[in-house]
């Protein structure tokens, strides 16, 4: 056969392959759990040391339905008004704890079902500024850049989950900020959504909400789309009482929760990460005792995010070795009880889509992911060590974590995927696999392929205007919000929530004017 009639099989079998997949290379839900930095017998020191501190030191600042619960199941409040928890207790807990549940999507299609070690990959952070998209200065971030932030992740294939990134500071009062944040999340994506709460008597009105946008109450405790994230102790090892009563309430309203401790090593937790680590599970396992004391069936994930200290200065130092490989832990031990788990991973410290971004993303969301940890959150978007968000690294991080969760598939050896005929074939044949039936049929889905990141030869990049990732990813986020609007929810149903609540974003901003 002739070169060119070769080259002309090879483009339509690779057109066949490109019409014919079936199977992408990764998915929501890659399973993981393979890397375990902790040995056996460290897990099952991790495990004892969090029952004995919750037995023996307990928590303080317990509010009263917590002590009447914990009281009437077995616990006792020491002289200093320490809430202990009985190993049985936690034990009770811990055993019961609902399994295997779906986080549902606004449509079926999102639905994340939190099992095992299966990975799902978030934004989050609650970033109080933004740098901007055009000029790339950073600012105060608004509602505007929460509803941008959503509609971009709406369309990234490897973001599974939205959880609030930024703060909408250009909304004063609590209520109607609460209140917005949930809507233009759920506005935004028909990804399943994540939001704190910041005051208790906030958490009927976005119950409402939801009610409303599912279609009634009962519908959405069938398939709730949102999750109430609760930071419910302040550390160490004490409980924050508006937090606790938000918690309760959005328990009772039918709403997932996360339940957060998020101690700082050196400053609100010890500064070994062994310490860390176990006084972080400790607090987790404390809100998790609440919360099925308020509802033994309620969809609680295992959250232990305790972050890291730059010890020469007391501020917070998210990109480093010692904040992936605490995550990786926690994971792990999420993994030990096989509790629904939520990992704190990717908020570099650097202030640019650069090398250091790269590298401290790629390594603790690497790691918390290998772990097993089933929604690792701040994976994409955020950086400055929490302070900002970049719209455009939402794009770029969508091709790190295709990349991230291509490695979590692994190596898959089997006698099919170890082709031994194939080569044989080959080897007794032309000598090469590129015009191999074989070769075109895994293209696809063995191979992750970036939609920003560039492949091509230094002359082709140079010659084609030499722009960077970000320059890229800035250009593709801009095609994003100015084309895509979001219409899961429709008009005539947004149009009754307006007409209910305080919506701050105009029917323009959402593309329906």
């Amino acid at each position: 056969m002739s070169e060119p009639a070769r080259r002309r099989g090879r483009k339509t079998r690779l057109s066949q392959a490109s019409d014919v997949e079936e199977n992408p290379p990764v998915w929501a839900g890659v399973e993981a759990g393979r890397f375990k930095p902790l040995s056996e017998s460290e897990v099952r020191l991790v495990d004892e040391s969090a029952l004995t501190l919750l037995e023996t030191l307990g928590l303080s600042q317990a509010i009263p339905s917590m002590k009447e619960r914990v009281i009437a199941a077995g616990g006792s409040v020491t002289e200093d008004d320490r809430l202990l928890f009985p190993r049985a207790l936690v034990t009770w807990a811990i055993e019961g704890a609902s399994r295997n549940f779906k986080l549902c999507g606004q449509v079926a299609k999102n639905d994340l079902t939190l099992s095992s070690a299966r990975v799902h990959m978030s934004t989050g952070g609650a970033a109080p500024g933004v740098f901007d998209l055009d000029t790339h200065d950073y600012r105060d971030s608004t509602l505007q850049d929460l509803y941008d932030a959503a509609r971009i992740v709406d369309q990234m294939d490897n973001i599974h989950h939205f959880s609030r990134s930024v703060v909408a500071r250009d909304i004063e009062e609590n209520a109607v900020m609460d209140l917005n944040t949930a809507y233009a999340c759920l506005m935004g994506t028909s990804k399943h959504v994540s939001i704190s709460i910041t005051e208790p008597e906030n958490v009927q009105q976005i119950a409402e909400l939801c009610y409303r946008i599912a279609g009634g109450e009962a519908a959405f405790r069938a398939r709730p789309f949102l999750t109430v994230m609760v930071c419910h102790v302040v550390p160490p090892m004490r409980f924050a009482e508006e937090a606790c009563e938000v918690l309760e309430l959005a328990i009772q309203a039918g709403f997932p929760v996360q339940l957060i401790s998020a101690g700082q090593a050196g400053a609100t937790s010890p500064a070994t990460i062994a310490g860390s680590l176990v006084q972080a599970v400790a607090e987790t396992l404390a809100g998790l005792v609440f919360a099925r004391l308020v509802d033994p069936e309620v969809k609680a994930i295992f959250a232990p995010k305790p972050l890291v200290a730059d010890l020469r200065t007391g501020s917070m130092s998210g990109g480093g070795g010692e904040q992936a490989i605490l995550m990786a832990g926690a994971a792990q031990m999420g993994r030990h009880w096989d509790l629904p788990t939520s990992s704190i991973a990717g908020i570099t410290d650097a202030k640019r889509l650069d090398a250091q971004y790269g590298a401290e993303k790629s390594l603790a969301v690497t790691m918390a992911a290998h772990a097993g940890s089933n929604i690792v959150t701040q994976a994409a978007g955020m950086m400055s060590s929490l302070l900002g968000v970049s719209h455009a690294a939402y794009v770029s991080d969508n091709d790190l974590l295709g990349n991230i969760l291509r490695t979590i598939r692994g190596i898959e050896a089997t006698p099919e995927n170890i082709a031994a005929d194939v080569i044989a074939g080959v080897c007794r044949g032309e000598g090469h696999y590129l015009g191999e039936t074989h070769t075109f049929n895994r293209m696809k889905s063995d191979y992750f392929y970036p939609e920003v990141g560039d492949r091509r030869s230094p002359r082709d990049w140079q010659d084609s205007g030499g722009q960077r990732v970000g320059d890229v990813a800035r250009e593709k986020a801009r095609e994003i919000l100015a084309s895509h609007f979001p219409t899961h929810i429709p008009d005539a149903l947004d149009l009754g929530v307006r007409e209910a609540f305080d919506i701050r974003l105009t029917r323009e901003q959402i593309g329906r004017g």
